[in-house]
């Protein structure tokens, strides 16, 4: 017994198998797992094998046993008269083998456990003496590679033929060795010319349809009649010759047009076939953030689109934003880098986004603004904010945005008093408290102010001379407000004494304050009467001077008016042009033109005809007048200078003593907006000549604080 060959259990009858061939993994199942032992006998470790009858007997296909014989017998028939025989041979082994073999292996064999299986003797047999030849088993193989090359080709051939070949080669156990190893390498060398090809010949979304539609034709042919063990070789290698060979040819070649045109279609596909391929996440990645800096940058640095700049980083946020939630499948890793990149690139042209920004945030909220409900207005301030997050300079942002917030509360040009306090506490929650304190101090004054109105007219009613001017006055905090130049203008006689009123009222209440009047900022309702018949003009306090002179005469000439009102020249000048070149044309100035030039004579318009009662003249503004946006800058900068010094000193006084290198570090930590080294050494040489600091005398990289 100890001589004779291993010999499996004699159960494989029983088991289930495909094409008359039983697979020897599912025979070797049903191995005793008891001790080691040579034979079919049990050792003495082993448990008792117990067969019972099916519960239900299997049934037959009705005629099985006539159907059956009677092919056997025409078989034996043809064979005997040398004729061809009309059946499949294999259909004909298989009736051999269940009807005679499988009987005996049921249940002679059973009983003899020396007996190996019929079935097992003849797998083996089949396996050395036919597939193991050489030339049997190429022209096999060749055979079908040559089958499946023409599926590949577009060819209609013999699945269920491909499946009983290739079944058979996995239940003699030489699937991998004689077919799966060549089928894998022509695999790889049909799609490595073919990728080369088609990269040539095609656009990038027919190239990845076309990759998509081969890895979908192939996982077909794992599921119909490859082995499964051929899965996921087989779909590497075609993801390694169509996509992980020319990743960076296909974003180069189609990625930005692509995101150009917003073909989310295509853009999906391109996400889901990249991720299938070790880097191709990676490598999309750096494309997907090179294509947002330089398309981003195209809108910033360009002087000529700074009209519709935030409109168009806009919609390319909601761009960018659309693509990630559908196409990318809101891949955290894509958002950061969009994150990233917009920062990079909006901040490649300093201050200017920033000074936008708060113009495009103006034009939302200012009164006349009909473009949107309270409900879109909000998904717009806080589309704004996104964009907002990523600028450096948020100080220039704030300079810029407190001017003209003074300008809307102060003319009363605000559309909503809820939208100005929802975008204040918006940039509360994302910049702190220190940030919008200025900006809520002005919403207090504006407040404080008509609480002052309302005991300013009960004050006015007890006086025994009200007069007939009704004076408004807005009592702004230096501090809290833009810097405004103050401009000395010659008021009459009524202006004069109604301030002087005012003045004392204030004073009598705040003792110690000090009062500035910001003609500039003033404005006046003025009464007019015409042939047509009365007309109300609501015009600047400058407007209002000049008009007032033709009350003392119908003509006077640019200089006789320049002496009288006191106005500066250029802001005289565009006075008069409100008034005499514009829409409502109250003065007639002789010679006509569009300019105010020295010697120019005016006259008073009796013949002024319009529409409307009420008349608002608008002062001629000179685009956001060079000069205002030099001085908003400037203002910047100044202030810029006075946190960079404080921060030295406050760094030095707590260190005592520390090196440039390290203290340029802590200032870099510190400062909320972008800075040059070559500004940073001049504040601390500006620190150093003030005796705040002092140099090391051995070494002059090393600075010492100054008590």
């Amino acid at each position: 017994m100890a001589d004779e060959p291993q010999k499996k259990p004699h159960l494989s009858a029983l088991v289930g198998h495909t094409n008359g061939l039983t697979k020897p993994a599912s025979l070797a199942g049903t191995r005793s797992t008891g001790g080691g032992g040579g034979g079919g006998g049990a050792t003495a470790s082993s448990k008792k094998l117990v067969i019972k009858n099916f519960r239900e007997r299997p049934k037959l296909p009705d005629n099985y046993t006539q159907d059956t014989w009677q092919k056997l017998h025409e078989a034996v028939g043809a064979i005997q008269s040398s004729i061809s025989i009309k059946y499949n041979l294999e259909e004909l082994y298989q009736i051999m083998i269940r009807s005679i073999f499988l009987f005996l292996d049921r249940t002679y064999v059973l009983q003899n456990s020396v007996l190996p299986s019929i079935w097992d003797m003849g797998l083996e047999l089949f396996r050395n003496h036919i597939i193991s030849d050489k030339q049997v088993q190429t022209k096999t193989i060749d055979g079908i590679l040559l089958l499946i090359e023409r599926e590949r080709n577009g060819e209609a051939v013999d699945r269920s033929l491909l499946r009983s070949l290739l079944s058979m080669l996995s239940d003699l156990q030489v699937y991998k060795e004689s077919f799966e190893q060549r089928f894998l390498e022509e695999t790889n060398c049909l799609y490595a010319a073919e990728g080369q090809r088609l990269m040539q010949e095609r656009e990038v979304p027919e190239y990845l349809h076309h990759v998509n539609k081969r890895l979908e034709e192939e996982g077909d042919r794992v599921i119909t009649y490859l082995d499964h063990s051929t899965q996921k070789p087989l779909i590497a290698c075609v993801e390694k010759q169509l996509l992980g060979e020319h990743l960076s040819a296909i974003l180069q070649k189609g990625l930005d047009s692509l995101l150009d045109e917003n073909r989310i279609p295509d853009l999906t596909q391109t996400y889901q076939l990249f991720s299938r391929v070790k880097g191709g996440q990676q490598i999309l990645l750096q494309h997907w953030s090179e294509y947002i800096k330089n398309f981003g940058t195209t809108i910033v640095v360009n002087p000529e689109k700074d009209k519709d700049m935030v409109q168009e980083l806009l919609d390319f946020k909601d761009k960018v934003d659309h693509i990630i939630e559908v196409c990318f499948q809101k891949n955290e890793k894509f958002i950061n880098l969009m994150k990233e990149s917009f920062e990079t690139f909006i901040n490649k042209r300093p201050n200017k986004p920033a000074e936008l920004i708060a113009k495009y945030v103006d034009s939302k909220l200012r009164a006349g603004n009909k473009e949107a409900t309270d409900e879109e207005l909000e998904r717009i301030l806080d589309k704004i904010m996104i964009i907002f997050r990523f600028i450096h300079g948020k100080d220039v942002f704030e300079a810029f945005y407190k001017k003209d917030l003074a300008k809307r509360l102060l003319v009363g040009k605000s559309a909503s008093v809820d939208a100005e306090k929802s975008m204040l506490s918006k940039l509360k929650h994302e910049c702190g408290a220190a940030f919008t304190s200025k900006l809520e101090g002005m919403f207090k004054d504006m407040e404080l102010s008509k609480d002052v109105m309302v005991q300013f007219k009960q004050y006015m009613q007890n006086q025994s001379d009200p007069g007939n001017i009704d004076l408004t006055v807005n009592i702004l905090t230096m501090g809290y407000w833009p810097t405004y130049t103050p401009m000395e203008v010659h008021l009459n006689s009524e202006m004069i004494k109604l301030q002087e009123v005012f003045k004392t009222f204030y004073l009598g209440k705040h003792s110690g304050r000090k009062l500035q009047w910001q003609t500039t900022l003033g404005h006046a309702v003025l009464k007019a009467e015409f042939k047509e018949g009365k007309k109300e003009f609501q015009v600047s306090l400058f407007q209002t001077l000049v008009l007032l002179m033709f009350n003392e005469g119908d003509e006077f000439s640019f200089e006789e008016i320049k002496m009288a009102t006191g106005i500066e020249d250029n802001e005289l000048r565009r006075t008069l042009q409100s008034l005499a070149c514009g829409k409502a044309r109250v003065l007639i100035k002789n010679p006509k033109g569009k300019d105010v030039e020295d010697g120019d004579k005016f006259i008073f318009n009796g013949d002024f005809k319009h529409k409307l009662f009420r008349i608002k003249i608008n002062q001629i503004q000179m685009k956001e007048t060079v000069e205002e946006q030099v001085s908003t800058t400037e203002r910047v900068f100044q202030d810029r200078q006075y946190q960079i010094d404080a921060a030295i000193v406050r760094i030095m006084k707590m260190r005592k003593t520390l090196g440039h290198n390290l203290l340029v570090s802590e200032l870099y930590n510190q400062l909320k907006f972008p800075v040059k080294p070559g500004d940073l050494k001049k504040r601390i040489e500006s620190l150093i000549d003030r005796d705040y600091m002092e140099r090391d005398k051995d070494n002059p990289n090393q600075y010492h604080y100054v008590a």
